[in-house]
């Protein structure tokens, strides 16, 4: 697994929200560093509801 796994971003190509490993999501239960990979594939978008798939690795 590459160095920089829990230290990248991810983005909604629907309304651009940001997923950020490094911050995780904890009011969702999601910890700080958790890498993308691990968040569930039925887990949505908290601002617009879109799938996982509809997300791409963003620059930081």
């Amino acid at each position: 697994m590459s160095e920089d796994v829990g230290k990248r971003a991810w983005m909604c190509l629907v309304c651009g929200w940001v997923y950020y490993e490094s911050l995780g999501l904890p009011e969702e239960g999601i910890a700080p560093g958790t890498p993308w990979e691990e968040i569930p594939d039925d887990w949505e978008c908290p601002d617009c509801g879109t799938t996982k798939a509809d997300f791409v690795m963003a620059p930081l």
